[in-house]
């Protein structure tokens, strides 16, 4: 299955990606220069507008079971909350692909190339050596285009201004692609929201707070006509204080689900090595319980543990979602004689009070996603006028899987496929997720701080020559 959906995103990341740098190049060259900031952030505020109905499309996809139609539901014990639960991941791809398909209809109908405004001769002189370049360009045969290419990327990488700039945009691309690709996670796994919510929520309050920030950017530069250093000056500083707002969230977090065996003891009482032997205790140790299970079930003092075998339950009632087990012996060392030693299927709940920093962490972080967006038209634009849009599509490549790879790292149980081999994590550490994903934040700074650096050398050095 994977190998179809690799294919499938592998063919469509080849039509998506030409659009973006060959749209904004579009809009720069037939613009005039004080206008293009503000065509770009109009572009990429309605671009936003495909992620936001998306969040929200998968909102609604991740709230029906992945066989929906093929299974009865009656006899699916798990829920959306529940680790192992599979949206229905299929039906977006289904409907945006038609949408996809109705939408590069328009495209055929653009002309090649725009008329020229009068009187801007210079602007008109540069347009017409870009066309004449790309027309010998054509007449290049693929082994000398081969040639040249070695020498010309030897060439900007020796020079370290360039060099400078490249880097900071290539961390700056990095550092959105890891928030955003896994912010829904960390919500899902900080908070304890379901993945429904946590994609509805991102399309209904971050999405638009950026979407407005990118306009806003690119009025402020058309408004007051802002160079590039002083785009990248607004730049570095909305980053910087949206950087600053952002360590806000280093205070709502919330503490590990109590597991058994995982976070906590079988009474309850202490924190315990993260390994399988730790898992097993006198009460379960004649059970034969599998370590590589991972069937949830919740104890009323809150204790979760990772089986009903673990819990040493003997017998249940009930069917389906609400099937209860009884007589736990492990419940009971951890609760006052004659209490209930009965658990329920699923995982515990976080305590009251995480949802209480889960609001302080979205106002957080929608106030944080507004004020960087408003550098963000600004500091594109030096990437735009510097012919560095390519290496954001080349640049941005490996973000998802070292970031993935740290991710991974805080994982505290995985679940093992039938035919063997690691399969999903099932439950993370709350406090090392949160510190290693917190700490993205840096890249967007440092980034910000190479871009001033490269505009103020090569300042320096025209003002030398």
């Amino acid at each position: 299955m994977w190998i179809y959906v690799f294919l499938g995103n592998a063919l469509r990341g080849i039509g998506e990606t030409p659009v973006t740098p060959l749209g904004i190049s579009y809009i720069d060259d037939f613009a005039k220069a004080e206008n293009s900031p503000f065509y770009i952030a109009c572009l990429q505020t309605i671009t936003l507008l495909g992620p936001m109905f998306g969040f929200l499309l998968g909102s609604y996809c991740a709230k029906l079971y992945v066989d929906i139609g093929y299974v009865d539901m009656e006899s699916v014990t798990i829920t959306p909350k529940d680790a192992r639960w599979v949206g229905a991941w299929w039906m977006g791809f289904l409907v945006s692909s038609a949408l996809l398909l109705i939408s590069s209809i328009p495209f055929w109908f653009l002309p090649r190339s725009m008329p020229k405004h009068e009187g801007d001769a210079a602007r008109q002189e540069n347009l017409d050596g870009t066309e004449n370049a790309h027309s010998n360009n054509h007449n290049l045969k693929l082994r000398d285009i081969a040639k040249g290419f070695l020498p010309s990327l030897k060439r900007l990488l020796g020079t370290p201004a360039y060099f400078l700039l490249l880097c900071g945009s290539i961390l700056k691309f990095n550092s959105f692609i890891g928030l955003f690709t896994f912010k829904g996670k960390y919500m899902e796994q900080q908070f304890g929201t379901t993945a429904s919510r946590a994609n509805f929520l991102i399309g209904l309050l971050n999405l638009p707070a950026v979407a407005v920030g990118i306009f806003l950017g690119g009025l402020l530069m058309k408004r007051y006509k802002l160079s590039l250093v002083a785009g990248a000056q607004l730049s570095f500083t909305t980053s910087f204080i949206a950087y600053l707002i952002m360590l806000l969230q280093f205070s709502t977090k919330c503490e590990n689900i109590p597991v058994a065996g995982l976070t906590v003891s079988y009474n309850g009482t202490q924190s315990v090595s993260y390994n399988n032997e730790m898992l097993f205790s006198e009460c379960n140790r004649d059970c034969l319980c599998s370590a590589e299970e991972w069937d949830p079930v919740c104890s009323d003092n809150g204790i979760t543990y990772i089986s009903p075998c673990m819990a040493g339950c003997l017998s249940s009632t009930g069917y389906g979602k609400s099937t209860v087990f009884h007589n736990c012996s492990c419940v009971s060392t951890s609760f006052p004689e004659g209490s209930s030693t009965s658990v329920r299927l699923g995982q515990c709940p976080h305590a009251k009070d995480c949802s209480r920093s889960f609001t302080s962490y979205m106002a957080v972080s929608v106030l944080s996603s507004f004020i960087h967006a408003l550098g963000a038209t600004p500091g594109y634009m030096v990437i735009v006028r510097k012919y560095l849009v390519y290496t954001l599509s080349v640049g941005g490549i490996p973000a998802p899987v070292y970031f993935g790879a740290l991710i991974d790292s805080t994982c505290l149980k995985w679940s093992i496929k039938k035919c063997g081999g690691r399969g999903a994590c099932r439950i993370y550490d709350s406090y090392t997720f949160h510190t290693r994903h917190g700490f993205k934040g840096i890249y967007i700074v440092l980034c910000d701080i190479l871009n001033v650096i490269y505009l103020r050398t090569h300042r320096y050095n025209k003002l030398r020559k």
